[in-house]
């Protein structure tokens, strides 16, 4: 209503606008209440903590039902052998036992060896030796491969030389060390190749970063059969876990950048490999394609709408508990009694998991531990969810993470099936941690073609990683073995084959 209009003459006029002026009101609150919101969230993920511990103080105000107190037991710490107070191991770790070691000798001057009681030359009865930890910079070294001729002289003619060695890249310059190293610095520890780039030059060798990326496509073609192997394992597993990040692509259209996929699929405990997967969009036609084979077998993702193909065929939807804790998580601040007793819930169930990862306990133990402790925990979740739904406003942050939820019930609650299964998705979030860290580094990809060789790249580099392996060992030792590897035996180039870091290069013949 117009500010100079005229007052109503009645009082049921009156009365009516007095209703629309406060639906009015009503309806611009919540609105500012989500915006604030919003607001909220964009200055934590911009400049707040990135993680999402409750403040235990926060829990037992507004859920002092729920958190259980750890009150600790009276008496004295119990000690540790040698009179320490047991925790934490304190002091210097020893030096792993595979590195190199280069012996340094400090030997007294021959003038200060004389006694100086009775002038006699002072014997050596032993030595104190400690260690220290040194740099060397890493070289660049030039290989001169030469393969001597020989001729008939009686002839003149009949010449025989060595045939050349296999090269990841035939007759390319670089050696299967370097090759690693490149791959290792881009995929594991984030440096784009223009930095690169900069770090060879100031070793006086110039190589382009066109250069390095070409051999980077050079090296995804050579190890694509054993992403494909690896692919084929997790394919095998009891379960999958599967998400996707996005990811800048380089449009050669003069469009600038657009906007594509990465996608991760980790595999169980006996098939452990991470592989990923490039896709220009964020359809379901890539996970469709992906998992075109896994026909029957549990899938654990986020409620994202292009699963449900997947799952109308039979794969089953296992939830991820930690996206419905964090929307709990973020309606702290509009509505933290709720969000606290919801997050003093969920903290009940992490428990159970913790102590099994702890304890180190068998299947039977954990899912005895899930059936008796977790189930009845999250009965009682979901009957405080049913009683607060009717309270909340649907459209509120608190309104929509009990919403969500509810809705995600059955599947949240399938973890209690199968020792094969997880409370939430965190392992293959973690396995995406590494291409949020490279694209602040890398910032785009060149192209679809770019897109696949990391993809392929990342995929070893980080299936290395989850099963202790050391990336650049085993990149080196894989490229020495893959030209003359036979495709029947592919398996044994896996990641989870144990590499050694200390293994010396191969030797020059």
């Amino acid at each position: 209503m117009r500010d100079d209009a005229p007052l109503p003459d009645d009082l049921a006029t009156a009365h009516r606008q007095i209703r629309e002026q406060a639906e009015t009101l009503r309806q611009q609150a919540h609105l500012i209440e989500r915006l604030q919101h919003q607001l909220e969230q964009l200055l934590r993920q911009r400049y707040g903590r990135k993680g999402e511990k409750a403040d235990p103080g926060q829990l037992l105000l507004f859920a002092p039902g729920v958190v259980e107190v750890a009150v600790p037991a009276p008496g004295p710490t119990p000690a540790a052998p040698g009179g320490k107070a047991a925790g934490r191991p304190t002091g210097r770790k020893p030096l792993p036992r595979s590195l190199p070691r280069r012996r340094v000798l400090h030997d007294v001057a021959p003038e200060h060896r004389a006694c100086p009681e009775c002038g006699a030359e002072r014997q050596r009865i032993g030595e104190e030796t400690r260690e220290q930890l040194e740099y060397i910079p890493a070289s660049l070294v030039v290989l001169e491969h030469v393969r001597p001729k020989y001729a008939c002289r009686a002839c003149a003619a009949h010449v025989v030389v060595a045939p050349r060695l296999p090269e990841p890249i035939e007759k390319g310059l670089p050696g299967t060390g370097l090759l690693a190293h490149v791959i290792t610095s881009k995929f594991a520890d984030h440096l784009p190749l223009y930095r690169l780039e900069g770090i060879f030059a100031r070793q006086g060798v110039d190589l382009s970063r066109s250069t390095t990326c070409g051999w980077m496509a050079e090296c995804a073609g050579l190890l694509g059969p054993i992403v494909r192997a690896m692919t084929r394992r997790v394919l095998a597993s009891k379960v999958i876990g599967t998400d996707d990040t996005p990811v800048a692509v380089q449009d050669h259209g003069g469009k600038g950048t657009r906007t594509g996929r990465l996608w991760a699929y980790l595999g169980d405990r006996d098939n452990p490999f991470v592989v990923y997967d490039d896709t220009a969009d964020r359809s379901r036609d890539g996970p469709e394609r992906f998992l075109a084979a896994y026909r029957i077998g549990y899938l654990q993702s986020d409620a994202y709408a292009g699963y449900d193909g997947l799952h109308a065929r039979g794969l089953v939807a296992v939830g991820c508990r930690a996206h419905a804790r964090r929307k709990f998580h973020e309606a702290r601040t509009s509505d933290p009694e709720r969000s606290h007793a919801a997050l003093a819930r969920i903290g009940r169930l992490y428990d159970v998991e913790r102590e099994a990862r702890a304890g180190g306990w068998d299947d039977d133990r954990l899912m005895a531990a899930r059936l008796e402790r977790s189930r009845p925990l999250l009965d009682a979740f979901a009957s405080w969810l049913d009683g607060e739904a009717a309270r909340v406003l649907p459209r509120s942050p608190i309104g929509e993470a009990i919403a969500y939820a509810r809705s995600n019930r059955a599947e949240l609650g399938r973890y209690l099936e199968s020792p094969y299964l997880a409370i939430d998705n965190n392992a293959v979030e973690n396995a995406l941690q590494p291409i949020a860290v490279g694209r602040k580094n890398w910032l785009h990809l060149g192209s679809d073609r770019g897109g696949r060789t990391a993809a392929t790249l990342m995929s070893l580099v980080q299936s290395c990683k989850r099963n202790g392996n050391e990336p650049f060992a085993y990149l080196r030792d894989v490229l020495d073995r893959v030209s003359t590897h036979p495709a029947s035996r592919i398996g044994d180039l896996l990641p989870d084959r144990r590499v050694l870091p200390g293994r010396p290069p191969q030797p020059v013949r």
